[in-house]
């Protein structure tokens, strides 16, 4: 990883605040709803993979967890590592009366002993981790049926954005965003058994939702 737990935590904490998290919870509460949270939330409904249980890794104040329990999920947990994310999508799930199906834990994800689910999603987390291999491995063994998840494009503009992003954070609180090459994620994705079931795209994001091999037949006949 390159930092310790709590260093990561730390800088999750002063990238995402508590002023953020309210930003963005009042934003949803509105209706608004950021675009790969979207396309990810209709992928997972198109492939009729919208039931069982969920872990949202990262699911800051919770949009996806709750859009996706609106469509047919029966429990969730959201995993994330800042604290004011956290105390948002618990006092969300409260407000929707889904206390009762939610679970929402804090922490740094590799550290966190997570259950398993039947879909795991990571929208737009793999990007905050400087290696993407140990939380795909940590997110695909918790996976029963579904990996699905949204990632920045590997090209030259994004990495170009996101070096001038960086040069900002660096000198304010030392959280950094990273690009990582889609086709070795896709590739230990698909190792532990998962095959893309449908790559969705914007200008600057990847959306990708990976179904165990053999799964998708079976939930559509």
């Amino acid at each position: 990883m390159g930092c310790s737990c709590s260093e990561f935590e730390g800088m999750a904490d002063r990238q995402f605040t508590a002023a953020k998290a309210a930003k963005e919870l009042q934003a949803y509460r509105r209706g608004r709803l950021g675009a790969t949270t979207r396309l990810l939330r209709d992928a997972i409904v198109q492939t009729g993979m919208n039931h069982g249980t969920l872990l949202d890794i990262g699911g800051g104040v919770g949009a996806l967890t709750f859009e996706l329990l609106d469509r047919g999920l029966t429990g969730a947990v959201i995993a994330d590592a800042s604290a004011a994310y956290v105390t948002a999508a618990r006092e969300e799930a409260v407000r929707r009366n889904r206390a009762p199906v939610v679970k929402v834990v804090h922490g740094d994800i590799l550290q966190l002993p997570l259950v398993r689910a039947s879909v795991v999603t990571l929208d737009r987390v793999v990007c905050c981790y400087p290696s993407y291999e140990p939380l795909l491995e940590h997110a695909v063994r918790r996976a029963e049926d579904v990996v699905a998840l949204s990632y920045p494009h590997d090209r030259w503009y994004v990495r170009g954005v996101t070096w001038i992003e960086n040069s900002s954070r660096a000198r304010k609180n030392g959280f950094r965003t990273f690009v990582h090459p889609a086709v070795r994620m896709q590739q230990i994705v698909q190792r532990a058994g998962f095959e893309l079931a449908t790559r969705r795209s914007t200008v600057v994001w990847s959306i990708d939702v990976f179904v165990r091999r053999g799964a998708l037949p079976n939930r559509r006949s």
